[in-house]
């Protein structure tokens, strides 16, 4: 009888690791294409960046059904970190396409994701945000830098909503602190780019005036 049982479990347990590994595999594959899109983002190549997005989400759906009957293991962390990938770069997608837009942002429902990972990949955004805003400092597109800075408060604002112990969030204090931090740093660098322009043009009209 014992011998039976063993064998029961034993059979289970291979089959766990055969998906484990298989789910491994394809959540690599899934935050390989989010990095691809991202890096394709800040080129600003959209089609680039689209089509790696849409890889990643057909990758996410195989993942999410290749799980299914195995909790225990679809809830081990590596699928949630995939999710988070997921929802950061497609948000960000949807953010830069439509130039700050944000009513048509894709909810953790339409991406497939749990809304934890979600809110995780809220969190992350901030940081992919701030190096736009820092670009468009560059390039001395300070109304839109403004814009932007605006959409990184709003989802920080949103986030502080959200306070839940750990085991709920996936540890999204710690993102929310540290989106925290990126916006100040970020709104000091607006604050003083734009305090600067302001500065060499009153020079120039003053150098003209004389």
């Amino acid at each position: 009888m014992l011998e039976e049982i063993s064998i029961r479990i034993r059979d289970n347990f291979e089959t766990k690791d055969k998906i484990r590994e298989e789910g491994l595999k394809i959540s690599r594959e899934i935050v390989r294409e989010c990095r691809i899109a991202s890096f394709a983002l800040q080129g600003k190549d959209f089609e680039k960046a689209n089509r790696s997005i849409d890889a990643a989400g057909r990758a996410l759906k195989k993942l999410k059904s290749r799980f299914e009957g195995h909790a225990d293991i679809y809830h081990a962390g590596f699928v949630e970190h995939a999710q988070q990938e997921y929802s950061e770069v497609a948000v960000l997608y949807s953010l830069l396409k439509e130039e700050g837009k944000i009513q048509n942002l894709p909810s953790p429902d339409e991406l497939g994701v749990e809304y934890a990972a979600y809110l995780n990949g809220l969190g992350d955004l901030v940081g992919e945000l701030r190096r736009h805003v820092l670009d468009l400092i560059r390039e001395e597109s300070f109304e839109n830098a403004e814009v932007f800075l605006g959409i990184m408060e709003n989802i920080h604002a949103v986030l502080m909503d959200f306070d839940y112990p750990d085991a709920i969030t996936g540890g999204l204090r710690r993102k929310t602190d540290i989106s925290r931090s990126l916006i100040e740093k970020t709104r000091g660098d607006v604050v003083n780019s734009i305090q600067q322009k302001k500065l060499e043009l009153a020079m120039k009209s003053l150098e003209s005036r004389l």
